[in-house]
C-alpha cells in the first residue's frame, strides 16, 4: 500500500472535516427551525419544501400523565397492570409496571399501544378484523387483544396507550381509555 505525503493527508483530512461540517450544518439547519403554528392535521406537508412534512407528537409530560391516569384507574379497581404509551411512530415513550403486575404485561402493553396507534383504532375493534384477515396477527410488534387505544389530534393518531394484566381485555381497554381521557381528548 502506498504511503500518502503529508500534504495529501492534510488535504484529505480538510476535505473530510469540511464534508462532516456541511452535513452537521445541514442537519442542524433542517431541525433548528422555529416551531410551526398549530397544524391543521397531525401530519401535513411543509409548503416551503415539498420534501418535508411536519407532524404532531405527544409530549413526554403528556405521555407520563396518560400512563399514570391509566395506572391509577386500574389501582382503583384493585387490578395489577402495566401501562405503555408509544408515539405516532410506535416508539415507546413511557412504560409503567404496576405493583404486582405479571412479567409479561409490560411487553404486552407496548404491543397493544403500538397496534392501536398503527391502525388508529381501539384494539378491541381490531380483533374483529382478524376474522376477515387472520394474517394481521403475524405483523411484527402487534398484539390483537383488547387493551389499546389511540390518542388522536384532529382525527389522526399521535400516540397509543396500551394496558395489560387485568383479567379481561375489556378492563385493560377501560383503563387505557382513562389514560386517553386524562389528556382531555
Amino acid at each position: 500500500m502506498k504511503k500518502l505525503s503529508p500534504r495529501t493527508r492534510v488535504l484529505t483530512g480538510a476535505v473530510a472535516v469540511a464534508a462532516l461540517g456541511a452535513g452537521t450544518f445541514g442537519a442542524m439547519s433542517a431541525s433548528a427551525s422555529a416551531p410551526a403554528a398549530a397544524p391543521a392535521a397531525a401530519v401535513k406537508a411543509d409548503t416551503a419544501n415539498r420534501n418535508l412534512q411536519e407532524s404532531t407528537h405527544l409530549t413526554l409530560a403528556a405521555a407520563t400523565k396518560a400512563a399514570q391516569a391509566a395506572l391509577d384507574a386500574a389501582k382503583k379497581e384493585n387490578q395489577r397492570v402495566s401501562v405503555a404509551v408509544v408515539d405516532r411512530n410506535g416508539n415507546t415513550l413511557v412504560t409503567l409496571r404496576g405493583d404486582g403486575a405479571g412479567p409479561q404485561s409490560p411487553e404486552s402493553a407496548v404491543k397493544k399501544a403500538y397496534t392501536a396507534v398503527s391502525w388508529n383504532a381501539p384494539t378491541s375493534e381490531l380483533t374483529k378484523r382478524l376474522e376477515q384477515a387472520p394474517n394481521l396477527k403475524d405483523i411484527p410488534g402487534t398484539l390483537f387483544l383488547a387493551g389499546g387505544t389511540p390518542v388522536q389530534a384532529k382525527g389522526a393518531p399521535v400516540a397509543g396507550i396500551g394496558v395489560a394484566g387485568a383479567p379481561s381485555g375489556d378492563l385493560d381497554e377501560k383503563f387505557a381509555a382513562a389514560g386517553t381521557a386524562a389528556l382531555g381528548r
